[in-house]
């Protein structure tokens, strides 16, 4: 009987100290953990870029100021992510019902040589109304990139064409500017939707 109990303690001892190791990995380099600093985005009140939506408007930092927001990168000859996580925002902004009015909800391309806004226009139309397709001049989308932090890369195909390699996380900002987290290609929705509902709240990263 003792023994069976000694052992039932180190049974509990060994799952509490696996508990323990998880969350740490999960604070610090899993999903649950922030961006180093140097590798976070710029907040939209520092940023400095000029591009165009998908109806022609000219936008920049400032146009994102004042509301909540959502960003991602991407362009429309993607195959698998772009199409993939715009669903998912899409499927989001269902879920948030009329919270989804209170926030600006962006697509940036990566590919300006392809993506005109014509393009965009018809690409941003399969999906949620309230996603926008931003483009404008490869300089200003390298400038835009930089500020969120986010890497791309032309990449040759066999057929002579190409691709483009790019960060597939959502960005969330607070309606003041400041950055709040990431969401991860293929997050999960049940942890999705608490983070964007941090940014509608004003939280930001490392706010508790």
């Amino acid at each position: 009987m003792r023994r069976r109990a000694i052992l039932g303690y180190g049974v509990a001892g060994v799952g509490a100290v696996a508990l323990m190791l998880f969350v740490g990995w999960w604070q610090v380099d899993g999903a649950g953990g922030s961006e180093p600093i140097g590798q976070r985005p710029m907040a939209l009140t520092e940023m400095d870029f000029r591009l165009t939506d998908h109806e022609g408007n000219a936008v920049g930092p400032e146009t994102l100021i004042g509301r909540p927001t959502m960003v991602f990168f991407g362009f429309t000859y993607c195959p698998d992510v772009c199409p993939t996580t715009l669903s998912d925002i899409s499927g989001w902004l269902d879920d948030l019902g009329d919270e989804a009015d209170e926030m600006n909800v962006v697509f940036i391309t990566v590919d300006p040589e392809r993506d005109t806004v014509e393009t965009m226009a018809e690409y941003v139309g399969y999906f949620h109304p309230a996603i926008r397709g931003w483009t404008g001049p490869e300089e200003q989308i390298a400038r835009v990139a930089d500020g969120f932090r986010a890497t791309y890369e032309r990449v040759a195909t066999e057929s002579g064409d190409y691709t483009m390699n790019h960060t597939a996380g959502v960005f969330l900002f607070a309606s003041t500017g400041r950055f709040v987290t990431t969401i991860d290609y293929h997050e999960p929705r049940e942890f999705a939707l608490p983070k964007i509902r941090r940014a509608l709240a004003g939280e930001t990263e490392g706010a508790t």
